[in-house]
């Protein structure tokens, strides 16, 4: 016996991507942090592929809509590149190759009906902001940031009406400033993170207030990234890390965003930590002005957590709240050793409601990389992703179980739409519906392309009863 899956009118089918990881280094005035990174350590990278070309979206964004268009996507989120709409960091000057690359990619979308959401921010801080001011430990740094915004917004008022200021923003304490996985490389610097932390939320803050100010029928959020911590037990030690972990890794991004203010725990236990981070008088003010139209929850995996057992860190870390804990029933995608846990989504789903009742929100990044795709080529030349449209299928299952219940979602982005560079891991683990061959940047569309135009096709899919309870 099956049934059908039906999603909410309007329901957003789409996908995500990003610029710094597509479009290619053509035309770009400045560097960001991340192609900094490449030019000086290329060993870092997969295979020594860096985002010079990456997937030329510069030079095929047309025939890439085309293509969107027709594995169903009715949306499409990408972001905009400060280090190439931008000709002077200072001034915000603008570049006017850059203006026109957008423009064009606007009519490009629109001649597809497909609905653009552009991003401010992802990941690709302009490295002469770091060099100079230390990048978001900067006061100084915000304020470009915002004018920047500003620019962007004045430039493509009467065409784009939906904006995120930030991508994944815990992502850059995380890899930049806590566990060194991105560049700049810094490693336990806690306490500079907080601050780092502290910075992207007041920007964040004064973006949106400007874009309200600018166009008050518009609506702008901000991507998270969430990965929902799970007890070990019942324990009450192992409870208050899991809650630590939320409080410190999105929470403090939502509630400041939504509610207008940080988690007052939160910010009491960073006070009596002696790591809470520098602030005017009048941010509190400017904070409590703070309303995200939406918010954008990017999901991959869960977080597993148990208590510390006493360990002592010479300088301030979240971890000294909470340690990782390997749940021995776990599934685990092989190609980024994630965790594979759909149900997570019905859970994130449920805590959104219970949370910010009032603020409507979306998928805006869920999917799965796989290694070596060219294995599951058919004779035809066709990747046959089964793996991708099974793994799409669970997530869809808990996803539509949460908004039978009430949740709030608008909306499901993949990612990706292409395959697209992914910083140091490159093209090793590739995401997309669309096939991109790097020899000679020919796309050939997958097997779960297709499926998902089914899917935006009909608002829903067909699935076995209850096959993922």
């Amino acid at each position: 016996m099956s049934t059908f899956l039906k999603f909410p009118p309007n329901f957003l089918w789409g996908a995500a991507m990003s610029g710094p990881q597509s479009e290619g280094w053509l035309g770009k005035r400045h560097e960001n942090i991340m192609d900094t990174w490449y030019r000086i350590c290329r060993n870092d990278f997969y295979k020594g592929v860096g985002p010079d070309v990456a997937s030329d979206f510069l030079h095929h964004f047309e025939n890439d809509f085309r293509l969107m268009k027709e594995i169903g996507l009715n949306s499409f989120r990408t972001s905009i590149q400060w280090t190439r709409l931008i000709a002077n960091l200072e001034t915000g000057e603008l570049d006017p190759n850059g203006i026109a690359f957008y423009q064009a990619m606007i009519r490009a979308a629109k001649a597809n009906e497909i609905k653009l959401i552009f991003n401010l921010h992802h990941f690709d801080l302009p490295t002469d902001l770091l060099d100079r001011y230390a990048g978001w430990e900067s006061r100084h740094v915000v304020d470009l940031f915002v004018k920047y915004a500003k620019t962007a917004f004045q430039l493509f008022k009467d065409e784009i009406h939906e904006w995120t200021t930030f991508n994944e923003p815990m992502v850059m304490i995380d890899g930049g400033y806590l566990y060194g996985y991105h560049y700049p490389h810094y490693k336990n610097e806690g306490k500079r993170a907080v601050q780092v932390l502290y910075h992207i939320v007041l920007a964040n803050a004064l973006v949106t207030q400007a874009y309200h100010q600018l166009d008050p029928e518009g609506k702008i959020g901000i991507i998270v990234n969430v990965t929902p911590a799970y007890p070990r037990s019942d324990r009450k030690e192992d409870q208050e890390a899991a809650r630590f972990f939320d409080l410190f890794h999105w929470r403090s991004f939502l509630d400041a965003s939504i509610h207008g203010h940080f988690p007052d725990e939160l910010v009491e236990i960073l006070r009596k930590d002696g790591v809470l981070w520098k602030a005017e008088a009048k941010d509190e003010s400017l904070l409590s002005l703070n309303r995200s139209d939406f918010i954008g929850i990017n999901y991959y995996h869960p977080t597993r957590v148990q208590a510390t057992e006493g360990q002592i860190f010479e300088k301030w870390l979240p971890d000294q709240y909470y340690a990782h804990y390997d749940w021995p029933e776990k599934r685990v995608d092989p190609y980024k050793d994630w965790e594979i846990f759909p149900k997570a989504l019905y859970d994130i789903a449920k805590e959104m409601t219970k949370r910010y009742p009032k603020t409507p929100w979306f998928v805006s990044e869920t999917g799965m990389g796989v290694h070596d795709e060219g294995r599951f080529r058919n004779k035809d030349g066709v990747i046959e992703d089964l793996y991708r449209i099974n793994f799409y299928k669970e997530h869809l299952f808990w996803l539509h179980k949460a908004i039978e219940e009430g949740a709030s979602c608008f909306g499901f982005h993949t990612w990706a739409a292409l395959d697209c560079w992914s910083w140091n891991n490159a093209y090793k683990n590739r995401y997309g519906f669309i096939e991109v061959d790097l020899n000679d940047q020919t796309r050939t569309i997958k097997k779960s392309g297709r499926w998902y135009r089914q899917v935006s096709l009909e608002n829903g899919f067909e699935i076995e009863e209850d096959p993922f309870v």
